[in-house]
């Protein structure tokens, strides 16, 4: 059995560089169902306490069918974190410098949500590169619910 080596312990082996990534490159991220517990973890976490977040009988009496998320709650789940990205750029990675979003409908308990990230832009420097990702996240309408931008820094690939 060979050594075990913890530096080669990666969910991606090969890392990669700015000059290693294509526009329209697309990373999925999970999907997810915004049950109550999704709800209360995020109230928990943001410290949010609107009653229209967290009271159905409140949303109802307001026209709306269910708790409506609240928009970081939407956002978080764009988080490059829960898919392979950060993962292929462990060793390149210099700084996550941006993001923006725009919130385009609602979303309520019981939605699912389609998350994506795709590389729209690619700025190239001297030794880093920043590439821009477009975010979207899909209902299981097919209704575009989120859509924004995240922007990273990552380093040339070292020269030999």
């Amino acid at each position: 059995m060979p050594e075990f080596d913890p530096a080669a312990h990666r969910m991606i082996a090969e890392q990669r560089w700015f000059e290693d990534f294509a526009v329209g490159e697309r990373f999925v991220l999970p999907s997810r169902t915004m049950t109550s517990a999704v709800f209360a973890a995020f109230q928990a976490a943001s410290g949010d306490t609107h009653p229209v977040h967290y009271d159905v009988e409140y949303c109802r009496a307001r026209g709306m069918p269910d708790l409506l998320a609240h928009g970081f709650q939407t956002l978080i789940h764009t988080a490059p974190g829960a898919g392979t990205f950060p993962f292929m750029v462990e060793e390149s990675l210099v700084g996550f410098l941006e993001q923006s979003s725009r919130f385009a409908k609602p979303v309520y308990a019981g939605d699912t949500l389609y998350p994506a990230l795709e590389v729209a832009e690619l700025t190239p420097g001297r030794s880093t590169g920043v590439v821009t990702l477009c975010s979207t996240v899909f209902n299981q309408r097919r209704e575009l619910v989120l859509e924004g931008m995240q922007k990273f820094l990552i380093r040339r690939r070292p020269k030999p």
